[in-house]
């Protein structure tokens, strides 16, 4: 089965600076992992930069104009833990347009599915607001690209990154053609992600307690989330891949290992195989220990797969 690989250089060349957690290292664990003989089979692509029509179909337009606007010669500090320095730009783009180009990909069905190795990560980015290391929302520019370019009427978010994606809820929460599921660490960073914030019957949100280990996880997805996912029947999957849940993890409390993100990755590529025949187009996002984070990602990138 083709799956691609997108990514690009320039997400290395985004600086956070000294001990952030969301480092270039962490990019560059992944890729080096990827390149094991088993990997061999993917497609490897050059992430392209993201169109402005693409960014402001997901993005308030002034929004995406103060963020252009930013000077490149110097480092602004967004907020405590969000950086934009000279070569944030590039790299936000790059990384907004791997997501749509992997939907196209996707879609055109030279690839059954895709997989953007790309930073900064996307899902705290809401419509008019950069915050938790990111700037654009890469699930969201994907969810519009299906939306716009390809006619698509029901496409589905999941989230199993261990903190909310407050900006794709953000993004979506009037929009019924996209949906929302979230399983995520309460009480943690953003501080959303309640069980009542539904938006217009959209939004699936599954708050776990610090401490959530594989059986409640699980149980999580299989009772709560993946039932919704399958009742909505989604022409297309977008997985916010966030590997940060891991117990190894600096970053929250949960204590998931990589059989737990192989089963999830089974689990909606059934989903998927069921409802859009298996087009899944998965996103990083967090995962801060950067062995973790590179054994999670080859576990989950050798599930997409099927191997």
């Amino acid at each position: 089965m083709s799956i691609a690989l997108f990514t690009h250089p320039a997400a290395l060349g985004h600086d956070t600076g000294y001990d952030h957690p969301e480092c270039a290292e962490r990019l560059r664990h992944v890729l080096r992992v990827l390149e094991a003989p088993e990997f061999t089979p993917l497609l490897r692509e050059l992430a392209p930069k993201a169109t402005l029509e693409q960014l402001k179909a997901a993005h308030d337009p002034d929004y995406v104009d103060a963020i252009l606007a930013l000077p490149r010669d110097q480092v602004t500090t967004i907020d405590g833990d969000t950086v934009f320095g000279p070569g944030t730009l590039d790299a936000a783009l790059h990384a907004a347009g791997g997501a749509a180009a992997a939907v196209d990909a996707v879609m055109e069905g030279w690839a059954q599915a895709a997989f953007v190795a790309m930073r900064p990560p996307g899902h705290h980015a809401e419509t008019d607001r950069a915050m938790g290391f990111c700037f654009f929302n890469n699930a969201a520019v994907a969810a519009r690209q299906a939306q716009r370019r390809w006619g698509l009427k029901r496409v589905a978010i999941v989230d199993f990154d261990v903190h909310h994606g407050n900006g794709t809820q953000n993004i979506f929460a009037a929009d019924a053609g996209v949906m929302y599921a979230s399983s995520h660490q309460f009480p943690c960073y953003p501080g959303s992600g309640a069980q009542t914030e539904a938006g217009v019957g959209n939004i699936v949100n599954v708050p776990l307690p610090p401490g959530t280990g594989s059986e409640a996880f699980r149980e999580a997805w299989a009772m709560a989330l993946l039932p919704r996912l399958a009742a909505f029947e989604p022409e297309l999957l977008i997985i916010s891949a966030g590997f940060d849940a891991h117990a190894a993890d600096p970053m929250a409390q949960m204590r998931l290992r990589e059989p737990d993100f192989v089963w999830a990755t089974r689990e909606l590529l059934a989903v998927a195989d069921q409802s859009c025949p298996g087009r899944v187009v998965s996103l990083l996002e967090g995962g801060y220990d950067l062995n973790a984070l590179a054994q999670s990602c080859a576990a989950h990138v050798r599930t997409l797969m099927r191997l």
